[in-house]
């Protein structure tokens, strides 16, 4: 069984609370962000999406932290599909420890039952025409907030001695951040670069052999 740490297992009980609420249709999934490769410690109700303890996220960086909307630590009525087609309307919420630092997130996943005629859906259930993952923030110069929260995710991935890392192991690392959508976010090669003791040109070469372009 995951161990769960003590700032977040209260949430756990808030989980079962909104699924035994909302029913079969909703899943609460709760991340424990100190450990973002691995990050689910609990689901209630996995079936709608097949998400497992063990799992990583996969909307936190796109949908969430360079989301226009989030405000006061949460985003509300994103979409995604998942791998059966399924489509799923999903709120977020941030969970900081007592030094307000980012820590974790619960997430409530809906399935939504389309209408054959999807044109007469509610305006509340229409995949919004614009995407988050259009939105960039800058490391460096934009929302404090948000920037401090990306440093942190960074921090928790690289760990805190990267020395020891061999070059497949920092390729999986960047792999992973690659995938996540770190690198949308501007001033992450030189922070990721500075963390690794490596240069950025080193850290693009990784992310060229990463996609394929070598």
């Amino acid at each position: 069984m995951t161990e769960i740490r003590q700032e977040l297992q209260p949430y756990t009980a808030m989980a079962d609370m909104l699924v035994q609420t909302f029913g079969s249709r909703c899943e609460v999934v709760i991340h424990d962000l100190h450990n973002p490769e691995h990050s689910v410690v609990y689901v209630a109700n996995g079936t709608v999406t097949g998400r497992k303890t063990g799992d990583s996220f996969d909307h936190l960086i796109r949908q969430v932290l360079l989301s226009s909307q989030l405000e006061r630590d949460f985003v509300t009525n994103y979409y995604f599909e998942t791998a059966e087609g399924h489509l799923i309307r999903s709120s977020t919420i941030l969970i900081r420890d007592s030094g307000n630092e980012l820590s974790g997130a619960m997430c409530i996943n809906l399935a939504e039952v389309i209408p054959e005629d999807a044109d007469t859906l509610p305006l509340h259930l229409r995949i919004p025409a614009g995407d988050s993952e259009d939105e960039t923030i800058d490391l460096y110069s934009d929302n404090v907030g948000v920037a401090d929260m990306v440093r942190a995710l960074v921090n928790n991935i690289l760990g805190p001695d990267t020395s020891g890392l061999t070059r497949s192991e920092r390729i999986e690392k960047l792999r992973f951040m690659d995938a996540k959508g770190i690198f949308l976010v501007k001033g992450s090669i030189d922070l990721v670069a500075e963390k690794l003791g490596i240069t950025k040109v080193t850290v693009y070469s990784y992310l060229d052999e990463i996609r394929g372009r070598r």
